[in-house]
């Protein structure tokens, strides 16, 4: 692995592009901000970049210490990597406990995202939660770059070297292979690849960015398509999140993803990320478009 390629590099990379700048002075009913794209093969902008620089863009508008705990967010429109992302934040409410925030990120003056956000300071209250699936420890599956080992294809080399999250399957991807079970679920571990501040807001923007990865993969696995099958086309129209619990994601995670259902050109994801130790800390849905050619999947 090259210096360029380092897990501290990648890490590195990751807080820079969720450092967005604040335009002193350019606040009108907005405060503006503006982050940088990580280059893309295809040029087309990550969504969870969007999502989490619009967090960040949020979380600096709010006082105090509120860590989001809920979003909801809709891709308006492809966003290109190689030009910078204004985001305006609307300052919707300030209460005792919870802050609202609306965030749009623009290009080219229209916007590719718009997200509603809301941040809460700690309080007690009724705690439960579904209790974490026995599975196999991440030590002891393959990398993603093990998985693409000797692929020399664009994709494959960002997956497996750029990528600042270690992404590991517990069923084998389907990067290159269908899934021959064709299970509507499937399972990941997943942290970044070198340590982060402790800091909750940051922390929870690295989740949000994470959570686009892999959330839409249990609709190939049930329809036996992979991420190589000629044709397929993946879309992210909205997503949905929700913070339970503290969280770092320096620390492994576990991604457990279903998809309940999949009709007109459209999939629904569902997540829910669990720390090692059990800890319930998000619940993730999105929906994303889906085509694939006539004849391709069931």
């Amino acid at each position: 692995m090259s210096a360029l390629d380092s897990p501290e590099t990648r890490t590195r990379n990751l807080l820079h592009v969720l450092d967005v700048d604040d335009l002193d002075g350019a606040r009108t009913h907005e405060d503006v901000f503006v982050g940088v794209s990580e280059r893309q093969p295809r040029g087309r902008v990550f969504g969870g970049q969007v999502l989490a620089q619009s967090i960040i863009a949020a979380v600096r508008t709010v006082e105090g210490v509120r860590p989001i705990h809920s979003l909801h967010g809709y891709f308006l429109r492809p966003g290109d990597s190689e030009k910078p992302i204004t985001y305006g934040v609307e300052r919707l409410r300030d209460g005792r406990s919870f802050s609202a925030r609306r965030a749009h990120a623009y290009q080219n003056g229209a916007p590719i995202l718009s997200m509603i956000a809301s941040f809460q300071s700690e309080d007690e209250g009724l705690d439960h939660q579904e209790e974490m699936p026995d599975v196999p420890a991440p030590e002891t599956l393959p990398t993603t770059a093990d998985l693409l080992a000797g692929l020399d294809h664009p994709m494959a080399r960002k997956w497996s070297d750029d990528r600042p999250f270690d992404i590991r399957h517990l069923d084998g991807g389907v990067y290159l292979r269908p899934d021959p079970e064709r299970p509507a679920s499937q399972a990941v571990w997943m942290r970044t690849h070198g340590p982060m501040p402790d800091d909750e807001n940051l922390n929870r923007a690295a989740l949000a960015y994470a959570t686009d990865f892999t959330i839409l993969e249990s609709i190939l696995r049930r329809h036996g398509l992979a991420w190589s099958t000629p044709g397929v086309s993946f879309a992210s129209l909205d997503h949905a999140m929700w913070w339970h619990r503290p969280v770092r994601v320096d620390e492994w995670l576990l991604y457990v993803q279903s998809s309940p259902s999949a009709s007109g050109a459209r999939g629904l994801g569902i997540g829910r990320i669990f720390t090692r130790d059990g800890a319930l800390v998000a619940t993730v849905a999105q929906e994303g478009m889906v085509r694939v050619p006539p004849g391709t999947g069931d």
